[in-house]
């Protein structure tokens, strides 16, 4: 905790006060690009606004590790300045914080300062805010886990090792996109249980899951593993992440070797990283182990991951089909959990990555599967929320979804707010289904 966190500062930027994601408590990382001033760039959100890092590194007021930092930030890219280390992303979010406070030296000097470092929102693009060389995918959430194991093996729900190690998978990198880039429903093989041959068609069970994404900043050579103790130090920072999945082409190919073509069509990320030091004050102990359950092992364990391994953000999905759009209706709210139900922390996950000596490099992504809690409205997928189809949902129109339809729009958010602290929010992960 420091300076930056404390909810008595306020912004001379406007709207960074009352209700907004992004207050000066928060300054989250992403890439934009703006009409008629340069290439994609860095920039940090702040109310409806973007700082233009670059353009703050030409105002000459920031310290060593801060302007090396801001240095690298004319790149389209956050690559490079997740190369740096903690010591320089630290030193530019707490200089940028006192920039753009209200009390700033630089502002009281120059009240022109707004023109030069801020770019509205309304003005800007939004891109991929990195450069993700991996992406890996885990099953962290015990209920989620529990959810999908009842639906296929009612007797024995959770396979013997999830308890043990952090479940994962590979990713496919190259089909990760931004927020608000529409996903062509994919086509694969479908195998009826009544049929003796899979067909090729458009999928049927088109779905979401809603995740949270961990951006890796420091990487580790091929061969060394990261103990769990070093690994919050090589996270840069967290995203919204839809991981979407065609449940009937999994449900066909995943056997023996798990997901492929039903997951790596589309994975959506929201476009502003908010970094581990914007979260600490939402820091909480690790997920309590129901009596019985096996402690993890040594590489797994840590007593500071036990006392503060979890983050707790709060996610919703929401869902806009064609027909509520054209009928002028709002979005409707189908969930909403939270990361302190997963059972596995970030720090474990990153741990277990690299315990076998593999590698991670700066930019890559790790996910943590689908956030799901205890109760039905918090379940983070359709394949839950309508247990398979079964009990499928009903909205404003009338209209009901087992699956999602040609047209929906999948909208999801995420928060954190707890007493005696300023709220702080991830933005909007956005996509609408195009047909096959």
């Amino acid at each position: 905790m420091n300076e930056t966190h404390d909810p008595r500062r306020i912004s001379w930027v406007e709207s960074a006060q009352g209700t907004t994601d992004f207050p000066i408590q928060n300054l989250p990382f992403g890439v934009f690009r703006s009409d008629g001033r340069g290439d994609p760039r860095v920039g940090i959100a702040i109310g409806d606004q973007i700082v233009d890092v670059s353009a703050c590194a030409h105002l000459g007021r920031l310290g060593e590790s801060a302007a090396t930092a801001a240095a690298v930030c004319d790149l389209p890219v956050l690559n490079h300045l997740m190369e740096l280390g903690r010591e320089h992303w630290s030193a530019l979010r707490r200089e940028v914080s006192l920039l753009l406070t209200a009390d700033s030296p630089a502002f009281r000097a120059d009240s022109r300062l707004g023109e030069k470092i801020l770019v509205p929102k309304s003005e800007a693009e939004l891109l991929l805010p990195v450069r993700v060389g991996d992406y890996t995918d885990f099953y962290a959430s015990v209920h989620h886990a529990t959810n999908v194991g009842s639906m296929f093996r009612p007797d024995n729900p959770l396979l013997p090792n999830y308890k043990w190690l952090p479940i994962g998978y590979h990713g496919r990198a190259s089909s990760i996109v931004p927020s608000g880039t529409p996903v062509r429903r994919p086509q694969g093989q479908l195998k009826d249980p009544n049929s003796d041959a899979p067909v090729f068609a458009p999928t049927r069970g088109l779905d979401y899951e809603m995740e949270v994404g961990c951006f890796v900043g420091g990487g580790n050579a091929l061969g060394n593993s990261v103990p769990i103790e070093a690994a919050e130090e090589r996270m840069f920072g967290l995203c919204l992440v839809n991981d979407w999945s065609a449940r009937d082409i999994q449900t066909w190919e995943y056997q023996p070797l798990g997901p492929f073509l039903a997951k790596n069509f589309a994975t959506t990320v929201s476009p502003w990283v908010v970094t581990l030091e914007a979260l600490e004050p939402f820091r909480i102990p690790a997920f309590e182990r129901a009596s019985g359950d096996p402690a993890p092992l040594p590489h797994l364990d840590s007593r500071a991951n036990r006392e503060r391994g979890g983050v707790d953000v709060t996610v919703e999905v929401s869902l806009c089909t064609a027909g509520m759009r054209d009928a002028g209706l709002p979005e409707q709210r189908v969930s909403r959990g939270r990361m302190a139900d997963l059972y596995w922390t970030l720090a474990q996950m990153f741990a277990h990555h690299t315990s076998n000596g593999c590698n991670f490099q700066p930019g890559d992504l790790f996910a943590t599967g689908t956030i799901s809690g205890p109760g039905k409205d918090a379940r983070g997928c359709l394949l839950e929320l309508t247990w398979r189809g079964a009990e499928p949902l009903t909205l404003p129109t009338g209209e009901t979804r087992k699956f999602l339809e040609d047209g929906d729009e999948v909208i999801m958010r995420g928060y954190c707010e707890r007493p005696g602290t300023a709220r702080i929010g991830f933005g909007e992960c956005r996509g609408v289904v195009l047909p096959a």
